[in-house]
């Protein structure tokens, strides 16, 4: 029995495989862009003398946006992409005030900086930048999406549940709340809540308002999308990390007390916070669509494989 239990989970991943290698050979040019994007540009962003990442960051994390979409639809036959070319380029223009919330509240905490800054004026600055933090939402979620199809990711649909109680909103609020206060008081101290303070506060509006929510995931005993999108985006931070370590200009980061063990430029706790990191963004995602009136979006994300979810 173990046998051919074995033998059936070599076959999934050799199928697996096989239907990435086939996503290539049919002739879609989506994942070879991507490929091509990455490797050009990731040899300029580590070889070419002075500054060059203000402009070779976006087409190196566009390649990898356009492969991991790529191996998404080999495996699903679906991806962000080929769902609604128009809700892609959304999550685009999404990213870049969100990813800007996060560096409003950096300015308090002070835990990270940019070596190389000084080049450029705020206007060059700000314009480049929010080039770059375009594709936070892309990346993660696509990369979250085939974490998805993974089948030990498959097994989390009947885990535990925690069904919500009409207090649920006003508790989450509270703790959110409570945590952005920490962190306003003493930064140095509570700056790690900044990953799971704004999830907790968006997702209260969300429960409220009848939003997407990963809490109702969760209330069911579906646990794949919160695994899916944490590990997604735990990818996605060690891909950050190391195309930042040869870049220039580049993030530095100065985080009290766990400033050690670095792998390139982020202490290895510092991985942990890209795990909520990615729950915030989901929050805010189902939040926008909401408030804006595109809740027939609500289903773009898909951080569940399809076939059980």
């Amino acid at each position: 029995m173990k046998t051919s239990e074995k033998t059936t989970s070599v076959g999934r991943r050799d199928m697996a495989a096989g239907a990435v290698a086939r996503e290539f050979s049919r002739g879609s040019f989506i994942p070879w862009l991507g490929t091509a994007l990455i490797g050009t540009f990731w040899l300029i962003n580590w070889t070419l003398p002075g500054i060059r990442t203000h402009w070779a960051f976006f087409p190196l994390w566009f390649g990898y946006c356009l492969l991991v979409d790529g191996a998404v639809s080999a495996r699903t036959s679906s991806s962000p992409l080929t769902r609604s070319r128009r809700a892609y380029l959304g999550l685009f223009l999404i990213s870049i005030p969100v990813w800007w919330l996060f560096e409003l509240i950096n300015w308090h905490t002070q835990n990270w900086f940019y070596e190389g800054r000084q080049h450029f004026s705020d206007l060059e600055f700000f314009l480049l930048s929010s080039i770059c933090f375009s594709v936070v939402m892309p990346a993660v979620f696509s990369t979250a999406e085939l974490v998805s199809t993974f089948a030990w990711v498959r097994k989390l649909k009947d885990g535990p549940s925690f069904p919500l109680k009409p207090w649920t909103p006003y508790v989450t609020f509270a703790a959110g709340m409570l945590m952005i206060i920490l962190i306003i008081l003493w930064p140095n101290y509570y700056y790690p809540l900044v990953w799971g303070a704004l999830y907790l506060v968006v997702e209260s509006f969300n429960l409220r308002l009848g939003y997407g929510t990963l809490l109702a995931y969760v209330s069911r005993g579906d646990w794949r999308p919160v695994v899916s999108l944490g590990l997604g985006s735990l990818i996605c931070g060690f891909f950050w990390e190391l195309w930042n370590y040869h870049s220039y200009p580049k993030w530095i980061y100065q985080i009290p007390y766990v400033d050690f063990l670095h792998v390139f430029e982020m202490p290895l706790l510092g991985y942990l916070g890209y795990l909520p990191f990615a729950w915030e963004l989901f929050a805010i995602y189902h939040f926008v669509i909401g408030v804006t009136g595109h809740e027939n979006l609500s289903n773009y994300i898909l951080t569940a494989s399809q076939d059980e979810a």
